[in-house]
């Protein structure tokens, strides 16, 4: 039986990950559509790279609404293995674990924030500009790409479902933590008490 959160699409989630950010109010939806599929397409792309940022783990991921995060200054990745715990057991619930492996939630999220760190300290971040072809300023042949926001975090998205073989991008995964942070009842993973 198909929910409606595995009825969308993976594109149609990164479309909506764009609708719903503000600064796109208004926006055409097929241009978003163009955006997110250029997005996706590149993150599908990059090569696999090494995490180069300190690796912390948190259990505050729940109360903070994170799954993981990429902090630059010192460069930090931080994993919440609340909110991990939480992703692995939604994963089981839904059956979902033909999508998402034992121990991929994870692995997804370290790859997902490594694509953050590489796009933040690398030439990777003016080619997925270019790869948008979205256009800042034109003076005459002068085109300077603009920045889409939104779309780095949807080229993490599928850069981590390919790198980690998932079935389906991580953001089904995330609109399932959200649905289920959500509900009155908040799930909790096993062994933490309210």
């Amino acid at each position: 039986m198909t929910t409606a959160l595995e009825a969308v699409d993976d594109l149609e989630w990164a479309v909506r990950l764009l609708a719903g950010t503000p600064t796109h109010e208004g926006r055409d939806p097929e241009l978003l559509r163009r955006w997110a599929h250029a997005a996706d397409a590149f993150g599908s792309r990059l090569a696999p790279v090494p995490c180069t940022a300190r690796i912390v783990e948190r259990d505050d991921g729940l109360a903070r609404g994170l799954l993981a995060r990429y902090t630059s200054r010192p460069p930090t990745v931080e994993l919440y293995t609340d909110t991990l715990a939480l992703a692995e057991r939604l994963v089981d619930d839904r059956g979902w674990r033909a999508w998402y492996p034992p121990g991929s939630v994870r692995a997804a999220a370290l790859a997902h924030e490594t694509v953050h760190v590489h796009l933040h300290h690398g030439p990777a971040r003016a080619a997925l500009k270019r790869a948008l072809g979205h256009t800042a300023l034109r003076l005459g042949r002068l085109r300077v790409p603009g920045h889409v926001v939104g779309a780095e975090e949807i080229a993490a998205h599928a850069h981590a479902r390919t790198v980690c073989g998932l079935g389906r991008s991580p953001l089904l995964l995330t609109a399932a933590l959200a649905e289920a942070a959500a509900a009155p009842d908040r799930p909790r993973p096993a062994g933490k008490e309210n």
